[in-house]
This record gives C-alpha cells, sequence and structure tokens, in this order.
C-alpha cells in the first residue's frame, strides 16, 4: 500500500521496516485521540470555509463511529498501513470517497502526531491522578488507624528516635501530595494545542487554532509554530519526570517495606497468599510484590534521562529520533499503575507489631526524650547531651516510652487534615471536569 507521502518512487523494504520500527503499536495507544483531534481539525475547518457543513457533518458522524471501534478494543491497523494517521484517512476514504482525503487540509502529520501525544498524555496524567488519590486516602487511613502505635526511627540505619507506623504511613502520603504537584506541572506543559503547526512553520490556510483549542479542551495553545514542534520531546519528558517522582516514593516505600518485613525486624507481616514461598526452604515468605514495585519503580525513574539523552542536541523542527520517545513511555503509565495497585492491595492487608518499644534493646531511642526533659526542667542543652551521654557510657541511663510530641507533623499530631487538603488543592488545580465535559461535547453528534 503506498503511503500518504509517497510519489513514484518506491521505499526499499528495509527502510521502511526499519523506519516503522514498533511504531504501529505504539500508535494504538493514540488511536482514540488522533480521532478526536480530528473531528476537531474538521470542525474548524468547516467554520472557517474549506469545508462544506454536509462535509463536516459527514466526516463528524463517520469519526465518531471510529471513536467507538477504538473504544470497543476491537480498531487495528490494516495491513501496510504506515500510521494511526493513515489508518483513519483510510477508513473515512473508504467511506465518504473524496471527501475523506480532505481531512489533512491544513495540517501536517506533525503537528497531527504532536496533538494525539498532548491528548494521550493529558488523558494519562488524568487517571494518573485518580488511582494515586486512592492510594493516598489509604495511607492515610492506616496512618491514623496506627498513629498511636511505635516504631523505630533510623538514621544512617542506626537506631535514632522513637517513630510511629502513623507517621511512616503519613510520611509517604504527603510524598505523594508533592508528587501530585510536580504531576500538576507536567499536566500544564501538556494541556497545550499544537495543531495547527503543521510541519512546524505554520500554514497559509486561514484556520482558527483558538477555535480547536477550546473543542479540544485545551487551557491554551502553544502559540509559537517552531516551539510547538519543539515542544515534542519536552511533554514526554516533563511527563515521564511526574511519573519518576510517583515511580520514587513508591520504590522507597517498599524498601522500608522489605526491610520491616525481615525477620531481624518483625514490625510487619501480611497474609500468606500476598508472599511467595522458596522451593527448598519451608519457612520462607518473601516480599516479592514489594521487591517488583521497587524494581518496575525504579527503571521508571530511568525514562526522563532515557529521553533527556535521546533528545540531546537535535536543532529546531522535527527529527525521526522523536518517534522512539513512545517505546518505553507509553507502557510505564500502566506499569506504574499496577505498581500502586499492588501496594494498595499489599498496604490494605498489612497487619502491624504491637509494643515493639517496650523491648529494651530500643532503649537508646529514648535518649534525646531524657535530653529533653532535662531541657524543659531548666538545664541548658549541652549539659543535658553531656548527662545522658555520660549515664549511657556508665550502663545507668534510664527512661520511659511515654511520648509528648505535639508539635505540627510530629506523632502526636500528624496533620492528617491538612495534608488532605494540599492533596485537594494540588487536584482540583488541574479542573479535570472542564476537560471530561468538553471532550463529551465534541463527541456529541447533530441529529
Amino acid at each position: 500500500m503506498s503511503k500518504l507521502w509517497q510519489k513514484n518512487s518506491k521505499v526499499a523494504g528495509s527502510v521502511e521496516q526499519f523506519t516503522i520500527g514498533n511504531d504501529q503499536a505504539m500508535d494504538l495507544y493514540l488511536a482514540a485521540y488522533d480521532v478526536l483531534g480530528s473531528i476537531a481539525h474538521t470542525t474548524m475547518l468547516s467554520e472557517v470555509g474549506l469545508l462544506t457543513k454536509d462535509e463536516q457533518v459527514q466526516l463528524k458522524k463517520a469519526l465518531v463511529e471510529i471513536y467507538a471501534l477504538v473504544q470497543s478494543g476491537n480498531f487495528t491497523l490494516s495491513a501496510g498501513v504506515e500510521d494511526i494517521h493513515s489508518q483513519v484517512e483510510m477508513l473515512l476514504t473508504e467511506k465518504l470517497g473524496d471527501i475523506g482525503k480532505k481531512i489533512h487540509s491544513a495540517r501536517s502529520r506533525n503537528d497531527q502526531v504532536l496533538v494525539d501525544l498532548k491528548l494521550f498524555l493529558r488523558a494519562e496524567l488524568m487517571d494518573l491522578s485518580k488511582s494515586v488519590q486512592t492510594l493516598f486516602t489509604l495511607l492515610q487511613e492506616k496512618s491514623e488507624q496506627y498513629k498511636n502505635d511505635l516504631l523505630p526511627g533510623y538514621t544512617h540505619l542506626q537506631l535514632a528516635m522513637p517513630s510511629s507506623f502513623g507517621l511512616w504511613l503519613g510520611a509517604y502520603a504527603e510524598s505523594l501530595v508533592d508528587d501530585m504537584t510536580m504531576l500538576q506541572a507536567a499536566y500544564k506543559v501538556v494541556n497545550k494545542n499544537p495543531l495547527g503547526s503543521a510541519a512546524g512553520y505554520g500554514s497559509s490556510f486561514p484556520i482558527n487554532r483558538t477555535r480547536t483549542t477550546e473543542l479540544l479542551g485545551f487551557e491554551t495553545l502553544n502559540y509559537n509554530v517552531v516551539y510547538a514542534q519543539m515542544g515534542r520531546g519536552k511533554a514526554e519528558r516533563v511527563t515521564a519526570m511526574a511519573l519518576a517522582n510517583f515511580a520514587d516514593t513508591l520504590a522507597r516505600l517498599s524498601m522500608d517495606a522489605c526491610l520491616f518485613m525481615n525477620q531481624n525486624f518483625g514490625f510487619i507481616k501480611f497474609p500468606e497468599e500476598l508472599t511467595t514461598g522458596s522451593s527448598i526452604m519451608p519457612h520462607k515468605k518473601n516480599p516479592d510484590v514489594f521487591e517488583l514495585i521497587r524494581s518496575y519503580c525504579n527503571r521508571i525513574k530511568a525514562l526522563p534521562n532515557e529521553i533527556m539523552m535521546m533528545t540531546t542536541n537535535l536543532p529546531s523542527g522535527y527529527h525521526r529520533d522523536l518517534q522512539l520517545l513512545k517505546e518505553h513511555l507509553f507502557p510505564a503509565f500502566q506499569q506504574l499503575k499496577n505498581c500502586i495497585q499492588m501496594a494498595s492491595l499489599m498496604i490494605e492487608n498489612m497487619e502491624v507489631k504491637k509494643d515493639i518499644l517496650e523491648d529494651t534493646k530500643y532503649q537508646f531511642l529514648f535518649s534525646v526524650e531524657e535530653v529533653n526533659k532535662l531541657v524543659n526542667a531548666g538545664m541548658p542543652f549541652r549539659d543535658a547531651y553531656k548527662k545522658v551521654g555520660l549515664a549511657i557510657e556508665a550502663g545507668q541511663f534510664t527512661y520511659s516510652t511515654k511520648l509528648a510530641h505535639t508539635h505540627e507533623g510530629s506523632i502526636g499530631n500528624l496533620c492528617t487534615a491538612q495534608i488532605a487538603n494540599e492533596m485537594k488543592k494540588a487536584v482540583e488545580g488541574m479542573e479535570f471536569g472542564k476537560v471530561d465535559a468538553q471532550i463529551e461535547l465534541l463527541l456529541k453528534t447533530e441529529l
């Protein structure tokens, strides 16, 4: 089958196979968004006089049918079809004849794939935020449930000061707030319309880029047409960094869980059905879920650097290098959501050990508490520090496991509600409802 760009010469099969690579599989991720972009584009073309109203109505009806096919999971790229853009145009031409050939007026495959990518990344960030909010709520619930159960705190992996399961779980909840703030930043970069930049230098057609921005629910445009093309690679990198932040939080939580499950710690345990065994050691209950979360997430953390390296020293304008950015980024969304789902399953079923700090091996966790008691009684801090230190060295240290931490964010004042409000602000700042409403409106066909 000939390509949209092909004239009379024929491309060598080996070159064709190499240049297409895995792009057809990646294009299936973009199918729904390519259709949405075409609906907006043809609507605008009709409004500026480049399509008749009747042509626009026929195109939209056919495009909505293709969208439904994509949503059903039955959409595929036909043999010999180069990409998603070609497939959609071919289906329209088969159904509508010459009218189908008109959808490419005033655009290039460059800005077509750009808008597909922006719409795809936007939708995935929206979906990811929902998964994160579920884990965040669970961590906060468990933080409150276990807020009175003390846990050793460590620095340098050495005993440091008392902590609690509430403080530990609440820390990861608040980490997700900062991660969500970074997702919001990525969302704002992504939620700008590149459509109309054509091959990167605009068009002599009297198109209305503000109109397609409204139709697709974008917050604003990438105004400069050269920068719209330069945004390819940047949008993916910024999005990858947002994913990497969540991945880092999950990887660290998983490492803690692996340690705390270890028999030398014994702080937490899980039902047998959530752990795995050994082929020769009958006592083993391995934390395979957390180990795999850690590894998946560490791989996701490499994505921003990979994208940065693949776009290093590229001048302005489109380059085929950019095609490969999709191959690891696109699947990473589902991998991260899978990790979030499994982490939620484990935390939901986690059992914590009670009264851990009653064991005298943890006595020195309370050394700072004893220093602070002396300071509260009027002794200078350096003198109190020395007094307690000498008592420890002499084997005369005495302590109490009763704690009175009251300041914001401490064991006795977790500030759960305040942290929840910060998460709410981060999510509400993205105004997902506006996008959902606009896409629903875009897909409505005239009666």
